[in-house]
């Protein structure tokens, strides 16, 4: 998907998460989050994104897999984790 605007650092999945999304559409959008595509957000939102990879502050993306499941992708602040959840595992 081009280039990372910010390290992930370690992924992790959270069980419900796993059980419910298409496993090929996982890595596809982390790969977007990561080039800063961030998925079915406002354009308020997008631009809260971007000046979080500036200020290095936690970073939220939105999408949906195949099946239409919608779900989040959250990197923390410090890029030391991003995980993978549905809204509801929040």
């Amino acid at each position: 998907m081009g280039t990372s605007k910010f390290p992930l650092g370690q992924t992790v999945i959270t069980r419900n998460a796993q059980n419910q999304l298409h496993p090929a559409d996982i890595p596809i959008a982390l790969g977007r989050h990561a080039a800063g595509d961030w998925g079915d957000m406002c354009d308020a939102d997008r631009r809260e994104n971007e000046l979080s990879v500036n200020q290095r502050l936690r970073l939220l993306s939105v999408y949906r897999d195949r099946n239409g499941v919608k779900f989040w992708i959250i990197t923390e602040a410090d890029r030391s984790v991003t995980t993978v959840l549905l809204p509801e595992d929040y």
